[in-house]
């Protein structure tokens, strides 16, 4: 049959197919190789959470509560979040990535609720929100255009009125990472190529639901810092306002 097209998902489905697997930024099975040799001089391999959430945290307006770590890999801060008394749900679309997560877990003693599965197509009740915090760092970007529309519906799901989302991706310009083309040239090229970069207006765009509390370049952190850190990333907090109770 060559007419398919009758819902939502099934046009998203159809964009999806302009992009091979490892194109669209690799199914679970790219992940799965991606994540297999730990050895990898990957710089988000290291046990280290992200420093912009250390200090969002420890610093900042971000109080301990319900937590979800959206594309969590080998769950690094998904175990910060939990050592500093968050009840945490950490989801990755590889298994590979989830066993290692769960090695940490019980080698740091750390309570964290691990899933495996596509974030945007478990079944209803896996991720049971409201999230006071939901931290994205380095899932967004490996989205192609046109399932931005499905991690909205998401956000909008499961974020607690009043809660907080920190997200982490490429930046565009000088000194970022990540193809640059427009959306529209990424479906003739049929890549993500190797993931997206964003400016600030871009994502102040597409985020615009949320309150901006932050966007700036994530710090650059040493190899003995505690904290992870590389300037190529930006790093942003955005607050959903709180529910009107007049």
């Amino acid at each position: 049959m060559s007419r398919t097209v009758r819902t939502v998902e099934d046009v998203l489905s159809l964009l999806d197919g302009f992009f091979t697997p490892e194109g669209a930024g690799g199914g679970r099975g790219f992940w799965d190789g991606f994540y297999a040799d730990r050895g990898k001089p990957v710089p988000f391999f290291v046990a280290k959470p992200d420093e912009s959430l250390v200090g969002y945290v420890e610093r900042g307006p971000v109080a301990p509560g319900r937590a979800l770590d959206l594309g969590c890999g080998p769950g690094r801060n998904a175990l910060y979040l939990a050592s500093r008394g968050f009840a945490v749900d950490a989801v990755d679309l590889s298994p590979v990535a989830v066993d290692w997560a769960r090695e940490r877990a019980r080698e740091a003693r750390a309570d964290v609720r691990f899933l495996c599965g596509d974030a945007f197509a478990l079944p209803a009740g896996e991720l049971d929100g409201p999230y006071d915090l939901v931290v994205d760092s380095g899932c967004f970007h490996h989205l192609a255009p046109h399932r931005r529309i499905g991690y909205l519906a998401l956000l909008e799901r499961v974020l607690a009125p009043g809660g907080h989302f920190v997200l982490t991706c490429f930046a565009a310009g000088e000194g970022g990472t990540g193809s640059e083309r427009a959306d529209a040239e990424l479906y003739r090229v049929g890549a993500l190529e190797g993931g997206l970069a964003y400016t600030p207006g871009e994502l102040r765009r597409i985020f615009s639901d949320l309150e901006e509390v932050e966007l700036r370049r994530m710090r650059e952190e040493s190899p003995e810092a505690e904290c992870f850190g590389v300037p190529f990333l930006w790093t942003g907090l955005f607050r959903r306002e709180p529910k009107d109770t007049a």
